[in-house]
């Protein structure tokens, strides 16, 4: 009877391991990054853990895994929570012409690349011939809008997915796409150069935002977003 239970609690444990060995597969979170102290951004099933201006959420859906912005999204969301320094990772897909922003350190704002920062968040592809229109060096993807333009060339194309990466430790903010290098500020030192004030800049910490501003047709996906803070 005692070798029959101490069997059953070896497998119990052996069952938890695997459990955990498989971590959030809806969210994309592996072991390796939960043990990193990686959590889940979008558990990849519900719009849980984030909200809308005004409550509204109706921008975004959730579908196979993925949080997608709606072509015809007007209504930015919001983390529930605030973030001061933190390692976030996550895959972006664009339709042609995809148009979004990724918001760091944000208020629940209309205007969120001003009240914190915004990571431009576009299908350059369809804009590289000037229409509909010209883009400014700030508003290629991955430019901290406004501020600081980012390096191109690293986008994938249309339908395709892209691995993302943004580091926000302190005063030094880095953007990693595909593996390159795009963004890497000192923001005690950039000034914005789209004409406007962005005291957004010299926020300590805020929300992560999805930044909805649908046009031309084209929806905008995200899955597998997880965070790591700093201390």
């Amino acid at each position: 009877m005692r070798q029959i239970l101490f069997a059953t609690i070896a497998l119990c444990c052996l069952s938890s391991t695997a459990l955990a060995a498989d971590a959030n597969p809806s969210s994309g979170l592996s072991a390796a990054e939960a043990a990193e102290g990686f959590v889940p951004l979008f558990d990849g099933q519900s719009l849980a853990g984030w909200v809308g201006i005004g409550d509204d959420t109706s921008s975004y859906y959730v579908k196979d895994g993925m949080l997608i912005c709606k072509d015809t999204g007007k209504v930015h969301i919001f983390s529930e929570k605030e973030y001061a320094n933190f390692i976030l990772r996550l895959q972006i897909k664009l339709d042609p012409g995809g148009n979004n922003g990724l918001g760091i350190r944000t208020k629940i704002s209309k205007q969120p690349h001003i009240e914190g920062m915004e990571l431009q968040i576009l299908e350059d592809d369809y804009y590289a011939d000037g229409d509909p229109i010209k883009l400014k060096d700030y508003q290629h993807h991955g430019s901290i809008y406004g501020v600081v333009p980012a390096k191109t060339g690293h986008l994938k194309p249309a339908g395709q997915w892209n691995d993302q990466e943004v580091i926000c430790d302190g005063r030094h903010l880095k953007v990693i796409l595909n593996g390159a290098v795009i963004v890497d500020a000192d923001l005690d030192k950039v000034q914005p150069i789209d004409g406007h004030e962005h005291p957004g800049l010299k926020y300590e910490k805020g929300r992560i935002g999805l930044h909805a501003h649908g046009n031309y047709g084209a929806e905008v996906f995200f899955r597998n977003m997880r965070i790591k803070e700093l201390k």
